[in-house]
């Protein structure tokens, strides 16, 4: 029999399955094209040029066109007024051929970013940060017209490699508006026993130990380790953080929240970084906008 040192966990590939949907999607895309001359329109909002936010949008302008999605662009400059941002978005809320509107953050520090997000409609709301889609989320028995795309992308890896959520043992290691708080709720939703560890948490070695599932969103470079992790727990980490890497043309490496290495040799599956979560957050977002489209072109 092999010795628990040959262990090694099993891999669950963002990309290949984020490929499956993106192949499903077209499809639909297709159908809709052909039956009704109509296809989806994604609005994609950027103010200012950084450079990460600037190749996040490239790639989500890259993944429409791949499946048929008609991307309309927005690129504002760095000074452009919250005014002016939120006259683009009410632009777009009335335009018929935009189903998905998406605001690229962070905005820059002049803007408050809770006005410009209220300002889209909730029907068009495809990053599902809208506070009436959260509320809903939040609430048992209410669904939201839009589930946020990371979440949403982490519960789909989840169902697509045949991990059981109900009456699991769900630890999120993070409790942002964006991945934490909404995974953490829509954990609860598929009615796993939830657990949120924090900056604040005492002892969160012990608290994730307990885990079936860990779901690592804490931004925090390989902060849990192969001993924190329960034999056969299903991880997925969706932390991106870059380190230091001299052999590197780049300089960086990205790794996870997770010590990928030693928790490979505990857990019973984990997502890699990159390709695991990333590729999922894009497909869950052209998911969202087709499903915002159906709802108006199919209506």
């Amino acid at each position: 029999m092999a010795s628990p040192s040959d262990h090694k966990a099993t891999i669950i590939d963002g990309k290949a399955i984020a490929q499956t949907i993106r192949n499903e999607i077209a499809a639909e895309v297709c159908h809709l094209s052909q039956k009704y001359g109509k296809v989806p329109g994604l609005a994609v909002v950027i103010v200012g040029c950084r450079k990460d936010s600037q190749s996040y949008v490239s790639m989500k302008r890259k993944a429409c066109a791949e499946v048929g999605i008609r991307s309309f662009d927005i690129d504002l400059p760095e000074q452009v007024s919250e005014a002016e941002l939120v006259g683009k978005v009410h632009e777009l809320n009335a335009n018929p051929d935009v189903h998905g509107i998406l605001v690229q953050l962070p905005l820059p520090k002049h803007i408050n970013e809770e006005n410009v997000l209220t300002e889209i409609s909730i029907e068009k709301d495809v990053d599902g940060f809208h506070p009436l889609n959260i509320g809903k989320l939040a609430m048992k028995g209410r669904e939201p017209l839009f589930l946020p795309c990371t979440p949403k992308g982490c519960i789909e890896l989840l169902s697509r490699s045949g991990i059981q959520i109900k009456g699991k043992k769900a630890v999120v290691v993070g409790r942002s508006n964006i991945v934490g708080l909404p995974v953490s709720l829509l954990l609860l939703k598929a009615d796993a026993t939830v657990t949120i560890v924090h900056s604040h948490s005492h002892d969160p070695e012990s608290v994730i130990r307990e885990a079936d599932i860990i779901i690592a969103a804490a931004g925090q470079a390989m902060m849990i380790k192969g001993s924190w992790i329960k034999p056969g727990a299903a991880v997925i980490d969706v932390g991106t953080n870059a380190i230091d890497d001299p052999s590197k043309k780049s300089g960086y490496r990205l790794v996870g929240d997770v010590h990928f290495q030693e928790a490979c040799k505990v857990a019973g599956c984990i997502t890699p970084v990159p390709g695991g979560v990333g590729p999922m957050t894009v497909a869950m977002l052209l998911k969202n906008t087709l499903e915002g489209a159906k709802r108006v072109i199919e209506h």
